[in-house]
């Protein structure tokens, strides 16, 4: 298909070229290629140049791991009452929500007697009627049960909990409403983050992981901030296929004190990788691509043209590197160079 357009341009071309030159039936030929339109192409010298390489990954904004605390209920109980919603600044040790539980009033009816036993311990001490280690073991049960109960937040009486924020930093999940029934072992009530640092994770098919590498730098952008760069690097590759997304992960960390990256915003990373031994260059225009391989015309010296098969080593910018089939300094064929090779061709 692709050798018929040819002719058929090559044709177009050879009957327009004539007529324009008086209409002469006999069209002068040498090696191959028609002189009518000779005067109409453009070559350019191959040069060595070092290869650069672009490649596009698309990735999204996570929290780090290292900042997040998920709070998960430690007893069963009713949430009575919610402070917070989803994107919520919080402040360490601000209250989150209010818990109900029949076990924490158990606990506080065990350690109002752990508070009388102890005054009782202490008066019989003083009177020696018990031993120093009987004190002490009293203590030790009161300091017990109190720590057991500072585990489930302030104590506001009647088997009321308030809970505390054990962090400053944004609510990014929430799974605690109003009057819900909670078991230990459910899944975390709230999750805190402190967004100041955040990880980028970009999606790294199989076939381009020969291009990337930890250390490299990156370019990213987002569609929330229009003409805007943000620079970093990847810190670590990952060594296992994400068995969802068929993918390995890179990450990026990424400061984020000003909180321009949300969790989960959509990202765009560029990577560039400059090689540097040095590659044949030319432009990616001259490229023919005929039954599965890429060709150049090659002007041997005036007028004289070749076809040339050549192996490419990759692409950036609107240049090709190649691998073999061109040397630094040969004239290739840039303009009508489809023309030529249909006439070479045939």
């Amino acid at each position: 298909m692709i050798k018929k357009i040819i002719k058929a341009i090559w044709l177009i071309s050879v009957i327009s070229l004539t007529a324009c030159s008086g209409g002469k039936n006999n069209v002068e030929e040498q090696n191959g290629v028609n002189q009518a339109f000779l005067q109409h192409i453009k070559t350019t010298k191959t040069k060595l140049s070092n290869p650069q390489e672009e490649l596009t990954l698309t990735g999204k904004v996570e929290c780090d791991p290292d900042k997040v605390i998920n709070y998960a209920p430690l007893i069963s109980g009713v949430i009575t009452r919610t402070y917070f919603s989803p994107g919520d600044k919080i402040n360490k040790g601000q209250t989150m929500l209010h818990l109900r539980s029949a076990e924490l009033s158990t606990l506080q009816s065990e350690l109002a007697i752990a508070k009388r036993e102890l005054q009782s311990a202490e008066s019989m001490h003083e009177d020696k009627l018990i031993s120093e280690r009987e004190l002490i073991e009293a203590r030790a049960t009161l300091a017990k049960l109190q720590a057991d109960l500072s585990l489930y937040g302030e104590n506001l009486g009647n088997g009321v909990f308030a809970i505390k924020s054990p962090m400053a930093g944004y609510v990014v999940e929430k799974n605690a409403s109003s009057g819900s029934t909670v078991s230990e072992g459910d899944e975390p009530l709230f999750s805190i983050a402190d967004l100041s640092t955040v990880w980028i994770m970009g999606n790294v098919h199989a076939g381009d992981l020969l291009f990337v590498r930890e250390g490299m730098e990156v370019e990213i952008t987002t569609l929330s901030y229009p003409g805007k760069v943000f620079h970093g690097k990847i810190n670590a590759l990952s060594q296992v296929f994400d068995p969802e997304e068929k993918v390995l992960k890179a990450r990026i960390v990424m400061p984020n004190k000003e909180l321009k990256f949300k969790p989960e915003m959509s990202v765009i990373i560029n990577l560039k990788n400059k090689q540097s031994i040095p590659s044949v260059a030319i432009p990616s225009d001259a490229l023919i691509f005929d039954n599965n391989r890429h060709f150049v015309i090659v002007e041997e010296s005036t007028e004289q043209f070749t076809i040339r098969e050549v192996t490419l080593q990759g692409h950036y910018n609107q240049i090709t590197y190649i691998s073999s089939g061109l040397k630094e300094g040969e004239n290739v064929v840039v303009k009508n160079q489809l023309l030529i090779y249909s006439q070479l061709k045939s």
